[in-house]
């Protein structure tokens, strides 16, 4: 496992020599989790090297650059490509398995609600691609879950200070309850959904 702690150790000072740059191919590429490439674009705010507004814009720019990637791998090479090839970015075909039937169940609502639960943040999109979804929609409900989602963890890191490295411990608090509440928006967004087609049809 050592090589994961230098790959993730030169991947960090990558993006600080990078600055804006590094946060925002750090997570469209996601080499390491977006949850530790937020944090430490939050100690870079930190030690006074980026604002922290920016970093919240990058870190929200190369979250939406990296699902449109899984969008248009999902769209014009479909599932086959992931059965082969998502081992190397930790999309497992039961993640795949799990996301569409989220996706056909829930319908395109789910893309928003989907980002704040840990693997389906990227798995969702795949089977938005290879429905053919919207992208204009995708794309704006990507945005409007990746914003809250850099602005908590750019927060953190730059609250952790020199201790951002415990972000794993320090963000449960925080993550539990954004994932009750995209729970509570999805039950919203069936009950909903449940009962338009149920007027249609009375």
């Amino acid at each position: 496992m050592e090589w994961i702690h230098e790959l993730a150790t030169t991947a960090l000072h990558w993006i600080e020599e990078l600055g804006y740059w590094g946060i925002i191919i750090g997570l469209a590429i996601e080499v390491i989790p977006s949850e530790i490439v937020l944090a430490f674009g939050g100690y870079l705010v930190y030690k006074g090297e980026i604002t922290f507004l920016a970093a919240v814009i990058c870190g929200t720019i190369g979250a939406v650059i990296q699902q449109w990637i899984l969008y248009a791998i999902g769209r014009f090479a479909g599932r086959p490509f992931f059965e082969k090839y998502g081992k190397f970015i930790k999309i497992s075909p039961k993640h795949l398995d799990t996301a569409e039937k989220w996706f056909n169940k829930y319908g395109s609502g789910i893309v928003f609600t989907a980002r704040f639960v840990p693997v389906m943040r990227q798995a969702i999109s795949i089977p938005a691609g290879m429905a053919r979804m919207n992208f204009g929609l995708f794309t704006i409900l990507t945005l409007l879950a990746s914003i809250p989602w850099s602005i908590l963890f750019v927060y953190l890191g730059n609250s952790l200070g020199d201790q951002w490295e415990n972000i794993d411990e320090k963000a449960g608090p925080y993550v539990q309850p954004a994932l009750l509440i995209a729970i509570a928006l999805l039950v919203v967004y069936v009950l909903f959904k449940t009962l338009r087609k149920r007027g249609k049809t009375v």
